[in-house]
């Protein structure tokens, strides 16, 4: 029996790879048309937000911070979520300057299952409706992996990263499907692309994107629509420290304010991915048909040629927990 499946293994391994070009070669043009049409008809008709409830966590700072801004100015009412409740006073006023007619803020960690289903709870208790949940609230740790001392820190991002979006969603989904809602989260490009010294970081962001491509089939788009960030470097306080732009400074790197108005473009649009910059697309492109070239260019720019430089910067304590890793 084992050597019967062998066989129609070995038939399969030669002809699947040639029928499923040619499937390609035939399908792939309608599919191009069916995309345009498909996005011709969210342009026309986007999402108005005026009234409808968002709740938004991380939103003390950075990216979390702006999509607030944004949400605002179409006239949202927002919940807005950070383990740094003293920080979240200055957003709220700002909310509502720019045009929301309601907002409430709440202290929660993410990594905490009862502070998930809190902030949730208090949403509904106040607004009675959650319309869009955006899953902003993250951290990063940057290092080279063999040079790891305690992994008690990265096992925290773990919990923040993955665990802690997958709390909100859950406590969540039963009220956004009242509601035809959406949920966006904060993945990020290097959740496929393989940038050294975030290793920790780009497995919890691979994991993020993959559970919500499934979590998406598994409900249906059209219960609830899901939007999957995922940026490139962005403009923080994290990206501009000193050890920090030594490291990635040279690169280009997006305002957390111009990646929140397209994030929430997008959201309300009903896209299923965003990337910002767009032109960072173009490097999952490269990974994808120049796995080897990719990773000789990385170890050559990021490793190789800064081993007599300063290339590291320390995880910040548990005491400090940024609400989105500034290098998305």
């Amino acid at each position: 029996m084992a050597n019967h499946i062998d066989v129609i293994t070995n038939i399969m391994n030669v002809i699947v790879p040639p029928l499923m070009l040619i499937v390609l070669l035939l399908v792939y043009p309608l599919y191009l048309i069916y995309k345009f049409i498909n996005f011709i008809t969210r342009l026309l008709t986007s999402e108005n937000v005026a009234g409808k409830v968002v709740l938004v966590t991380g939103a003390a700072a950075g990216i979390g911070e702006q999509i607030s801004y944004e949400y605002a100015r179409r006239r949202a009412r927002l919940v807005l979520v950070d383990v740094r409740g003293d920080h979240l006073g200055r957003v709220v006023e700002n909310v509502r300057s720019f045009g929301s007619p309601d907002v409430i803020a709440i202290t929660a960690d993410v990594s905490k299952e009862e502070d998930c289903k809190k902030f949730v709870d208090e949403a509904i208790k106040h607004f009675h409706r959650l319309d869009h949940l955006v899953n902003n609230a993250g951290l990063a740790r940057v290092k080279l992996f063999e040079e790891i001392q305690n992994f008690s820190d990265f096992s925290y991002l773990l919990d923040v990263n993955l665990w802690g979006v997958a709390y909100g969603t859950y406590y969540a989904i039963p009220h956004l499907r009242k509601t035809k809602g959406k949920i966006i989260v904060m993945a990020s490009s290097v959740g496929w692309y393989p940038f050294p010294r975030f290793s920790f970081y780009n497995a919890s962001k691979a994991a993020l994107i993959t559970f919500y491509e499934t979590l998406r089939t598994e409900i249906g788009n059209s219960n609830i629509g899901i939007t999957i960030v995922t940026p490139g470097l962005v403009k923080s306080a994290l990206s501009q420290n000193e050890p920090a732009k030594a490291a990635l400074g040279w690169i280009p790197m997006v305002s957390a304010e111009k990646c929140g108005k397209a994030i929430v473009k997008g959201a309300c649009r009903g896209d299923k991915y965003v990337v910002e910059p767009s032109w960072v697309n173009s490097l999952y492109a490269l990974k994808v048909m120049c796995p080897d070239l990719v990773e000789f260019c990385n170890r050559f720019l990021f490793i190789t040629s800064e081993k007599t430089a300063p290339h590291t910067f320390n995880a910040p304590p548990k005491s400090f927990i940024p609400t989105e890793l500034k290098s998305d």
